[in-house]
C-alpha cells in the first residue's frame, strides 16, 4: 500500500468513527502532507484580529495579500497586486492581476482591496490597525485599478501592502462575518480546518500560479508551546517542520536519526518595554537604570549559547537603518544603574516585571535571570507569567507597563518604530519624544534610500537614547525539519508553502 493510499484509509477510517479532524494530527508524513509546530496562539477565524507575524503569513496564503516579502531580493514584489507605483507623494495606483481569481473562479476586484482595508481600519475586532495608519482614504478606479491616499508621504507603503490580506466583498455583504469560517481566497491554499488555539489546516491550490507539484497538499499548523513537546513531536513523525528549537536541545535535534536543525538569524527585536505613562517609568533615570542593569553578554553566553546577536539599537545587520559604527550608550554597570535610581529617590522601587512563557527561545528562564540583575541595580522586583494570549492581549491594549517581548517582522523598521515608540503609534507603549515623531515622519516620507538612510539611524539614535525600552538581542533562532523536507527557514519568522519541497 502507498503512503497516499493509507492516508486516505486512516482519513476514511477517521470519518466513518465520526473522529474530527484533529484526531488526525499526530500521523506521520505522508508524500504530500506535512505538521508544522509552531509557538503562536491562534486568535479565530477572523484574519484582521490577529496580530502575530506568523499567523499573519498563514491567513496571506489562503487570502492572498498585494505585495510579498522577496527574501531573495529584499523587497516587497507584487503578489495580488501586478504593480504597485506612486502617482504622487500622496497617492499611489495598485494595479491587481487579470489572470488569478479566486478558489471559486471569482475575480479579485478593486472593491476587495477597498473592503479589506476598511476592516483593517474599523473592524472592532481588528488588530492590525497599526498596518493602515498612514492610509487616509481608498478608491476603486476601476475594476482592476485603485487609489491609495495616504495622510503623508509613505514611502514604504508596498512594505505595508505585504500584510492586508485581501477577502471577499460579494462574500462579506452576503454572509458578514461567517464568511471568514469559510473563506474564498486567491492564496496557493485554502483553509480546510481550524481549531482555536490547537490547530490550522490547510490544502494546496493545485492550479494555482505560485503552486509546485512538490509543495506539500497539505500542512497542518499545530500549536506546541513547550519546547519539548515540538522536539518530541519531531522526534516521532508527528511533525516535519518545528519552530523556535531552544539551544539547550538543538544537540538533541542534531542526533536524529529522521531530522535535523536549520539555522536563521531572526530580525525580531527583543526588548524590555517601559511605559512611561506609568511610574517609575516615566522617569527616564529608571529606564536607563534597565538598560545598565541587564548583563546581556552573560545571558547569550550562558543561556542561549552564543546563538544571539547583540542589539545597540532596535536593528542589527542586514536590517534597514543599521549602522555598524552605533553603539549603545548603555553598557552593562550595576553600580551606575543603582546611581541613577538613587539620584531620584527610587532606590527599591517596585515593579511588576512581565515574560512570556514558552513563546520565545527560553523566555521564561531569560527573565528570571534578569531579576536578579534588576534587584541588584536596586529595583523591588515581582516576576509574572501569564499564559501568553493574556499577556499579548493585555500588551497590546496598554495594560502592561514593563515586559520582555519581541517584534518580528522589522527587515525595515519603519512600521515597528511607529507602532511602539511614535507618539499615538498604538497603546503597547505610550511614549511621546515630539524629536523622534519628526525624525519618524521624515524617513518614512523620503523616498531617496540613501536620504531615507541618514534619517532612520537618526531615529534609531534618539529612541535608543532616550530608552522607553532596553533593546537586547536577535536570536539566531534554530528550526527543526525533517528529512525527506527541503525547507530553509525565513528572518522574518513565516512558514510558506511556496518555500517547502517535499522529496
Amino acid at each position: 500500500m502507498t503512503m497516499m493510499a493509507g492516508f486516505r484509509g486512516l482519513m476514511a477510517a477517521a470519518l466513518m468513527v465520526g473522529a474530527s479532524p484533529a484526531a488526525l494530527l499526530a500521523q506521520q508524513m505522508t508524500d504530500t502532507r506535512i505538521s508544522v509546530a509552531i509557538t503562536e496562539t491562534i486568535a479565530g477565524y477572523n484574519p484582521y484580529g490577529d496580530a502575530v507575524v506568523l499567523v499573519g503569513s498563514i491567513w496571506c496564503q489562503v487570502y492572498g495579500c498585494l505585495m510579498r516579502y522577496d527574501f531573495e531580493t529584499g523587497r516587497p514584489i507584487p503578489y495580488l497586486a501586478e504593480s504597485v507605483e506612486p502617482e504622487t507623494d500622496l497617492t499611489w495606483i495598485v494595479k491587481l492581476r487579470p489572470d488569478w481569481t479566486r478558489h471559486n473562479g471569482d475575480p479579485v476586484l478593486a472593491e476587495d482591496v477597498v473592503h479589506s482595508i476598511d476592516r483593517v481600519k474599523n473592524d472592532p475586532a481588528s488588530a492590525q490597525g497599526f498596518i493602515v495608519q498612514p492610509i487616509q482614504a481608498v478608491e476603486a478606479v476601476d475594476d482592476l485599478t485603485v487609489r491609495i491616499t495616504t495622510n503623508e508621504p509613505i514611502a514604504t507603503l508596498r512594505d505595508n501592502l505585504t500584510l492586508i490580506h485581501i477577502t471577499s466583498k460579494k462574500q462579506f455583504d452576503e454572509l458578514g462575518e461567517q464568511s471568514y469560517r469559510k473563506p474564498v481566497g486567491a492564496g496557493p491554499y485554502r483553509l480546510a480546518d481550524l481549531s482555536i488555539g490547537s490547530h490550522m489546516v490547510l490544502e494546496r491550490v493545485d492550479d494555482h500560479p505560485m503552486i509546485s507539484p512538490t509543495n506539500p497538499k497539505q500542512m497542518v499548523f499545530r500549536i506546541m508551546a513547550e519546547p519539548e513537546a515540538r522536539v518530541t513531536a519531531l522526534a516521532n513523525g508527528e511533525v516535519q517542520i518545528a519552530q523556535g528549537i531552544p539551544p539547550q536541545l538543538v544537540e538533541r535535534v542534531e542526533r536524529l536519526p529522521n531530522a535535523h536543525a536549520v539555522f536563521a538569524n531572526s530580525v525580531e527585536m527583543m526588548f524590555l518595554a517601559m511605559n512611561p505613562s506609568t511610574a517609575p517609568w516615566d522617569v527616564p533615570e529608571a529606564r536607563q537604570a534597565v538598560a545598565h542593569a541587564i548583563n546581556r553578554e552573560a545571558i547569550v553566553r550562558v543561556l542561549l549559547g552564543g546563538r544571539a546577536a547583540l542589539l545597540n539599537g532596535p536593528v542589527g545587520p542586514g536590517q534597514f537603518g543599521y549602522d555598524p559604527d552605533f553603539r549603545t550608550p548603555y553598557d552593562y554597570d550595576p553600580a551606575k544603574a543603582r546611581a541613577l535610581l538613587e539620584s531620584k529617590g527610587l532606590l527599591g522601587v517596585e515593579v511588576d516585571f512581565f515574560t512570556p512563557v514558552g513563546r520565545y527561545t527560553l523566555d521564561r528562564q531569560i527573565a528570571e535571570a534578569m531579576v536578579p540583575m534588576l534587584e541588584e541595580a536596586g529595583f523591588k522586583v515581582r516576576l509574572q507569567t501569564p499564559e501568553w494570549a493574556s499577556l499579548w492581549s493585555n500588551v497590546q491594549a496598554g495594560g502592561v507597563p514593563f515586559y520582555y517581548m519581541g517584534r518580528g517582522q522589522m527587515l525595515d523598521p519603519s512600521r515597528a518604530l511607529r507602532q511602539y515608540f511614535e507618539t499615538g503609534g498604538s497603546p503597547r507603549l505610550d511614549y511621546s519624544n515630539p524629536r523622534l515623531d519628526a525624525l519618524l515622519r521624515a524617513e518614512r516620507g523620503e523616498f531617496d534610500t540613501e536620504k531615507r538612510y541618514d534619517l532612520m539611524r537618526q531615529a534609531i539614535a534618539e529612541v535608543t537614547q532616550d530608552a522607553p525600552a532596553a533593546f537586547l538581542w536577535l536570536h539566531q533562532m534554530a528550526w527543526g525539519v525533517a528529512e525527506g523536507v527541503d525547507y530553509t527557514p525565513r528572518q522574518a519568522d513565516r512558514v510558506d508553502g511556496w518555500d517547502i519541497h517535499i522529496r
